[in-house]
Order: C-alpha cells, then structure tokens, then sequence
C-alpha cells in the first residue's frame, strides 16, 4: 500500500531516515564510495523538508520511500530507496508507477550515480532516456535522466 507520508513528524522522518541510512549504506558501496552525500541527510533535514515523501508498507511496516518534488508540471524524483529486507521484490516500480500516475506533469527528471546500473535500467524500464552526465564537487559521477509526459 502506498501512502502519503507527513515527514513533518518526528516519529516519521525518524522513520524515512532509517531506510535512507540502510538502503544508501549498500548504495555507497554498490558505486564504491565511502563520502556517499546523500547518508549525511539527518532525520531533522527530512523532518524540516518541504519535498513530498510517498510511501509503501507491506504488512505495516514502512518498506521503501519515493521522494518528488512538483512544481509548474516539473517532477523531481529527489530519492527512491528501499529497505533491503525489501529488495527484488517490486517495490520501486509500484512506487515509480505511482508517480507517474498520480502526478499531471510534463517532465519529469532523476538523477543517479553512473555506476548505479540497476538504478538507471529501472527507470529506462519506465521510459526514462539519459541527458546529461557531470561530475558534482563530492567526485561521484553522476548522470541525469527524464521522460517527457502529459495525463
């Protein structure tokens, strides 16, 4: 089931930053990095974000979290992240498709790690295309990836 998060409670974004921590940590060493940015984020970041966060529970536990970002039909996909007592078993795309879904946008935009392969072949499987490739002053390559789209 998926569900709208309110990252504004504490017990949530202690939450959400649970999962980011377990699900970036093998992130980081899927791409071989030990400075991984995204694992500095604080439950008080994620508490004070104004970034909607989506979830999906299986058996009422919190399983993966989908964050967007939507603005004048631009849609950020900021963070998708899975617990990895949840892994291979579909959660990203339900939460991918949800999005794609719910939202009325006309891009919609992501960003991962060039070494991130399973990353990047989920979102081709959702027609995301590669733009760009840069590497951000942390010296993780990263790529960026959109798919053009209107409800």
């Amino acid at each position: 089931m998926i569900e709208k998060l309110d990252n504004s409670n504490v017990e949530v974004s202690n939450q959400i930053f649970t999962i980011f921590q377990n699900s970036y940590k093998i992130e980081a060493q899927l791409i071989g990095s030990l400075d991984f940015p995204p694992l500095l984020r604080s439950a008080k970041d994620i508490e004070n974000s104004k970034t909607l966060f989506y979830g999906f529970r299986e058996n009422e536990c919190l399983a993966a979290i989908i964050e967007i970002d939507i603005e004048d039909k631009h849609l950020e996909i900021n963070s998708l992240t899975v617990d990895p007592n949840y892994f291979r078993k579909g959660i990203a795309n339900k939460l991918i498709n949800y999005v794609l879904e719910e939202f009325d946008f006309s891009e919609a935009v992501v960003e991962t790690a060039i070494v991130n392969i399973p990353a990047i072949n989920l979102y081709k499987k959702h027609g995301f295309v590669e733009f760009k490739r840069w590497t951000p002053s942390h010296g993780i390559p990263k790529l960026a990836m959109s798919i053009e789209y209107s409800l």
